[in-house]
């Protein structure tokens, strides 16, 4: 039994399906399954659907004992009650990174008067004022402070212009440097992440990438027998987006792309697996653009997901160009991981766009570029060079991203001593 004590602060954990709630559910029951003694302090699930999912309501906080196994000890999680906008804009999402750090506060003083300590702190950036918790508890109970940063969120909102006021960003900035300066460690997702992260701070940052289960999610003989179960036709060729959608996605470009498609190339259909207030927006201009070859679907469950995935036979990872190395997409560790050739939006320049060409697991894109994309999808053919992509997305995710390779490195980079 191994007695250290971790605490994980962050606003998305499971049941949340996708995203960062998904990664941190696996990271800590990974770690509880080896011994650890880890708690949680969350909001209730409500990513990607932005409403708070049953039987959760939001009304207060909440304790609950996840079981790992027999002679484990439980995976505690506290939930805190926040805000969770129906439009989250810019200035509706600060609202809510507001409501994180008030419920939480009120429960991190809580293990303060309790005199609570762990020996490793986890903060999840976005938000990132979140580490400020860390560092309040670090000071006055012990232990050592992570930040892990999945989404550069300051820069994010300055690129994407949802804060447009100079002085309101450089004191974001600023006390974003104090949490860098102050954290034990600082890790992040992708090496052009990292190369940003250390020109604003000259110390170590730790490559902690996001990861997937290659047992759970693996390549599937006869892929195109499964495309009746989900309504299409055997010979149709099917491209799927499955993930988030929101301002840094840009997926106006698959109803562009649909439309532009949809008459000469009937065979060729599109799918975009999501919920949540902006999958409804392209639902609406899609209907109004009157578009046949498009389908929309709700997130998938578990169950069937391996098998959702190996349905299609492109994936669509889509951002807009200024979201360039500020994210590097969580949703395409699962895609390689089910051998999935992807047709990938990246700028010349960035690590995305060095690692599908130096990997060719996947066709590369200028963001943007409509026209550009509806002419790769056309050109594309079904043959031994797609083949070839799919068996090298495969081969990465089981040399580089399986979930035991990178968690055993976790736990030597940050609790081995």
């Amino acid at each position: 039994m191994n007695n250290k004590k971790i605490l994980l602060i962050s606003h998305n954990f499971s049941p949340e399906p996708i995203g960062i709630g998904k990664y941190n559910g696996e990271m800590l029951l990974w770690l509880a399954n080896r011994g650890y003694d880890c708690t949680v302090i969350t909001t209730f699930p409500y990513y990607p659907y932005w409403k708070v999912q049953a039987p959760y309501n939001n009304l207060w906080y909440k304790k609950e004992l996840m079981y790992v196994g027999e002679g484990k000890p439980y995976l505690t999680i506290y939930r805190c009650p926040s805000y969770i906008p129906k439009d989250p804009t810019g200035k509706q999402r600060a609202i809510q990174d507001f409501s994180y750090w008030l419920s939480k506060f009120l429960m991190i003083f809580k293990f303060i008067v309790s005199k609570r300590n762990y020996d490793l702190i986890i903060t999840i950036a976005p938000p990132f004022h979140l580490a400020y918790l860390g560092l309040i508890l670090r000071k006055l109970n012990g232990g050592k402070l992570l930040y892990h940063i999945q989404d550069m969120q300051i820069e994010a909102a300055r690129d994407l212009k949802l804060f447009a006021r100079k002085r309101i960003l450089a004191g974001l900035f600023k006390v974003e440097y104090s949490i860098l300066r102050g954290a034990d460690y600082v890790s992040s997702i992708s090496e052009g992440m990292i190369k940003k992260i250390k020109s604003k701070v000259n110390r170590e940052i730790v490559f902690f990438p996001n990861w997937v289960d290659t047992k759970d999610y693996f390549p599937i003989a006869d892929r195109h027998l499964l495309k009746n179960k989900w309504g299409f036709n055997s010979d149709d060729i099917v491209l799927l987006y499955s993930g988030a959608v929101g301002v840094k996605q840009g997926l106006e470009g698959i109803l562009v792309t649909a439309e532009n498609l949809q008459h000469d190339h009937r065979h060729i259909k599109f799918v975009i697996c999501s919920s949540g207030p902006y999958n409804e927006l392209l639902m609406e201009q899609a209907k109004k653009k009157k578009l046949r070859n498009i389908s929309f679907l709700p997130v998938q469950a578990k169950e069937v997901f391996n098998e959702f995935l190996n349905m299609a036979d492109l994936h669509l990872v889509l951002q807009k160009a200024n979201a360039g190395d500020l994210v590097m997409p969580s949703k395409l560790t699962t895609i390689l991981a089910v051998g999935g050739a992807s047709i990938i939006t990246a700028s010349k320049g960035t690590s995305l766009y060095d690692m599908v060409v130096e990997q060719n697991f996947g066709y590369i894109v200028e963001p943007g570029k409509h026209e550009l994309l509806t002419k790769l999808i056309i050109d594309i053919k079904l043959d031994d060079n797609l083949e070839r992509k799919r068996i090298n997305a495969r081969n990465y995710a089981t040399k580089y991203l399986n979930v035991d390779t990178v968690m055993n490195d976790f736990v030597e980079n940050f609790l081995a001593n």
